[in-house]
């Protein structure tokens, strides 16, 4: 007999080489039926794997992350099955999941694959699918394997870096693959497919490689399913900060400045400063001080600090002094900046913790191929900060960037999130600086602050920073996509490294730990997020242009321009539309640009010092006296 032990930590005994699906229907039928895949010690395997020892087992259905990841794992064969069909010299490379859906790297050769061609596949997927083949997984030799393969070099190389013995096939129909496995029981309970996009991409994403065609897919066990989801990505179409941002007037590139380097135009250097104005109020608030350093720094320093070996070829080259041949780099992280703020005097425990904040640029060398908007560039600004401190502070100053973490996540409007702890990956620490007890002390102290802030959370391993593991925080927006925002990161290893020291108590030297923590993560990939998540309608205390002053006629100008300047005198800021146009369409282009308030003054408003202010989204408030409706702005545009 073998112990099962199911994820409520119930367990169960069977006969030796039971399969998942047995232990489905030993839980109820309706679980076995709608069984794709399972987990086992943690490996994701074919329901008809058998089990031969005691065993964690979690079954998998489609409303599990694990059992999408299945479902769409085998779909991507059914892509490639279908690829074949039309394009039988294709030569396949690798077809792997995604967050949502798959893709299948193809070397079309002379062939073009374009968008023309996806309805036609779309449609062999849904013929093939219906056969109902089974997945069949099977271990073959190396030697067969590259005999199979003979002539796509692509898979060959595959196969050479794999081990004799290691190595399996599976098969639907009439295609086989290369594969590792963790497939859904047959082809037939695909019933929906969208093929949506056609890419370059370069073999193991190497520019000097061949470029292949990476094509894109995702599948669904109902239509309804794929119809609800081809809606969302209309929505983030309407949504893609990219188009909001140029729309809105809020940031720009250039060629010319270079790739990846974005330019904030007047209203999105607004936004920005309100943002960081509002974390640096709760900062100062909480004890930070406010240091500022600068945009390069000595190549010996991110030797030191370990930024140089881990980040060297994500950074941009050195800068060559010309006389004495020193070296520079861009700076690509904030933390080793600080750490030579801390160690620039003498501190005993009774001064610490020391909690220097900077809303400091930093630089990284991106591929081209990757850049995307602002949420990944070349040039950033982090609202980072590092805490130094004793260990037995450590907890309680975690604990406290927690709850900043909570306050800047509620004030935004961002409600739906999970904590995620980051830790080392298991198998290869050579990733990582620093000792094993370090180490093991930094992952305890964030296990136990999530655990008594009553955190939701969940365990990643191989996602630590190489310096200390993280909890970042996983953040769903309004169409349920999920970021990554706000990080706090325990580090034992930069203050050894740096040789940083306090006096305790005992009149000895100690070394402090260093917190390092982003709330924003990054002001360009949080405006992005920000800007997807409301659709561009921002918090009013947010918005560059809180209201517009439309004058209905030339005559009323000059009493508009008193208006302005009273707002203004209040820091409330805004715009006068002094173009010769009718009012509606001021107010239609008022509406486009998402500005949350209209003030219309014409006659009835100049005579008797009032406003009609009108509501985006078309609500008419009615009218105001003036120092009613400061009064009303003074409420709306506070900080939270």
């Amino acid at each position: 007999m073998i112990k099962i032990t199911l994820p409520d930590g119930s367990v169960k005994e069977f006969q030796s080489s039971i399969t998942p699906l047995d232990v489905a229907k030993s839980i109820s039928e309706g679980l076995a039926r709608n069984t794709i895949s399972a987990l086992v010690n943690g490996k994701q395997v074919e329901v008809t794997t058998p089990i031969t020892e005691d065993s964690t087992v979690q079954i998998l259905t489609w409303n599990d992350d694990f059992g999408k990841k299945a479902f769409w794992h085998s779909s991507a064969h059914l892509l490639a099955q279908a690829i074949l069909e039309y394009y039988p010299n294709a030569k396949l490379t690798i077809g792997p999941a995604i967050e949502s859906g798959f893709y299948y790297d193809v070397d079309f050769g002379d062939q073009v694959f374009s968008e023309k061609d996806f309805e036609k596949i779309e449609k062999k997927i849904l013929e093939n699918a219906k056969k109902n083949s089974t997945f069949r997984l099977y271990p073959v030799s190396k030697k067969e394997a590259l005999e199979t393969f003979k002539g796509n070099e692509f898979k060959e190389e595959l196969i050479a870096n794999l081990e004799d013995g290691s190595i399996t096939f599976v098969t639907h129909d009439n295609f086989t693959d290369l594969c590792r496995g963790g497939h859904i029981p047959s082809t037939g309970i695909v019933k929906a497919v969208k093929i949506l996009n056609a890419a370059g991409a370069y073999w193991r994403g190497n520019e000097k490689n061949k470029q292949l065609v990476r094509v894109y897919g995702i599948t669904f066990p109902k239509q309804k399913e794929l119809t609800e989801y081809l809606e969302r990505i209309e929505e983030a179409k309407k949504r893609d900060h990219r188009k909001l941002g140029k729309e809105l007037q809020l940031f720009t590139f250039s060629e010319r400045v270079g790739a990846g380097l974005p330019l904030w135009l007047p209203k999105g250097a607004k936004l920005r400063q309100k943002l960081i104005d509002f974390l640096g109020a709760a900062q100062q608030k909480a004890g930070y001080e406010i240091v500022a350093t600068p945009h390069i720094g000595h190549k010996d320093l991110y030797v030191t600090s370990g930024h140089y070996e881990k980040y060297g070829a994500d950074s941009f080259q050195p800068i060559k002094t010309p006389n004495e041949g020193e070296e520079f780099l861009l700076k690509p992280m904030n933390c080793p900046h600080h750490c030579e703020i801390y160690r620039s005097a003498p501190w005993s425990y009774k001064d610490l913790p020391k909690r220097f904040a900077e809303f400091g640029t930093v630089y990284r060398y991106e591929q081209s191929g990757e850049l995307h908007g602002l949420t990944r560039v070349r040039g950033f600004t982090q609202d980072d900060a590092h805490i130094f401190c004793t260990p037995d502070q450590l907890i309680g100053e975690f604990e406290n960037v927690i709850d900043l973490v909570l306050y800047t996540f509620k004030s935004l409007g961002f409600s739906d999130f999970t904590a995620q702890v980051s830790l080392r990956d298991k198998d290869n620490h050579s990733k990582y600086i620093g000792s094993d007890e370090n180490w093991e002390k930094a992952e305890s102290a964030i296990k136990k602050a999530a655990l008594e802030k009553g955190l939701p959370t969940v365990v990643e391993y191989g996602e630590a920073a190489f310096y200390g593991p993280k909890l970042d925080f996983m953040v769903k927006d309004a169409l349920g996509r999920s970021w990554q925002l706000g990080t706090i990161q325990v580090d034992y290893n930069l203050p050894e490294r740096f040789d940083l020291h306090y006096i305790g108590s005992d009149n000895e030297k100690h070394r402090p730990v260093m917190i390092h923590r982003a709330p924003f993560g990054s002001l360009e990939r949080f405006v992005a997020i920000l800007l997807e998540h409301t659709g561009g309608e921002l918090p009013l205390w947010l918005s560059p242009e809180p209201f517009i002053l439309l004058p209905i006629s030339e005559k009323h100008i000059e009493y508009a321009k008193k208006v302005l300047k009273l707002m203004e005198n209040s820091d409330i800021c805004g715009r006068l539309d002094e173009r010769n146009e009718k009012t509606g369409k001021k107010i239609r282009d008022a509406e486009m640009n998402k500005i949350p308030y209209m003030f219309i003054v014409g006659d009835k408003e100049a005579e008797s010092n009032t406003l009609s202010i009108r509501k985006r989204g078309g609500e008419d408030l009615g009218s105001f006296s003036l120092e009613d409706a400061l009064s009303f702005m003074k409420k709306e545009t506070s900080k939270p």
